[in-house]
């Protein structure tokens, strides 16, 4: 059953299902795995730059996790899988309020879940972090289809990362809209950022089409009106 507030396309033989606003947006529903998977959480960002006088506001890790928990609730979700960049850092860890710590602490003891490593956190997320419990894995294969932090050129098996942080720029009626996307090739798709204070890569940069190599195509995915909509961003030469 797909959750209210997500989209449901179908994907490489799966059903899958976007968030499509609000607390669930960002965020990837496996209905046959009961997983939710998310990417790029950055968790501790703004105290990470706080220490180099940049001040933002504190309170993105809670945030980001209150959302993921909302998310939660609203699919059912027994199983968690983090695409990688936990946290911005590998000392985020160690700055967690005790709240965000209390949160973190129970969506874990309440779900299977599953930190894939990213780049922002190969130190951070050794597995005798105890701030971060549950399962510690560099990638893993769920059904067939791999999980990793960033899309590995030539892959040639169903692959699911983060990462890039895609975002694509529409125009509707003479106004520019900028939306947090999934880049999709035939086999393969690029998750967006999950966390609170992530920016983005335009979804169609080149950098995204070549770690999703060999495609013959590459679509934008984002959720609108119950529905999940296609941009296409490229097509190989016939």
């Amino acid at each position: 059953m797909v959750p209210v507030s997500f989209a449901p396309f179908g994907f490489i033989d799966h059903e899958f299902a976007l968030g499509t606003g609000g607390d669930a947006m960002r965020a990837l529903y496996w209905a046959e795995e009961r997983a939710l998977l998310v990417a790029d959480l950055h968790l501790e960002k703004a105290s990470f730059y706080a220490r180099t006088g940049q001040m933002l506001p504190p309170y993105d890790s809670r945030e980001t996790l209150e959302r993921l928990a909302c998310a939660l609730r609203m699919t059912g979700a027994r199983r968690v899988f983090c695409l990688g960049d936990n946290f911005h850092d590998a000392a985020g860890p160690e700055r967690l309020d005790d709240h965000a710590t209390g949160m973190l602490s129970a969506l874990t003891r309440a779900t299977d879940w599953v930190w894939i490593t990213g780049n922002h956190d190969i130190k951070g997320s050794a597995p005798d972090c105890p701030a971060l419990p549950g399962t510690h894995l560099i990638e893993t294969t769920v059904a067939g289809v791999v999980l990793r932090h960033e899309a590995r050129p030539g892959e040639t098996r169903p692959e699911l990362s983060g990462h890039f942080h895609p975002k694509l720029r529409v125009v509707q009626r003479g106004r520019a809209i900028t939306r947090a996307c999934v880049v999709a090739s035939e086999t393969r798709m690029v998750l967006p950022a999950f966390g609170t204070l992530t920016g983005g890569l335009d979804a169609g940069a080149p950098v995204i089409r070549a770690a999703l190599e060999p495609s013959r195509f590459g679509d934008a995915l984002i959720p609108a009106a119950g529905r999940v909509a296609r941009f296409a961003l490229w097509r190989a030469a016939a």
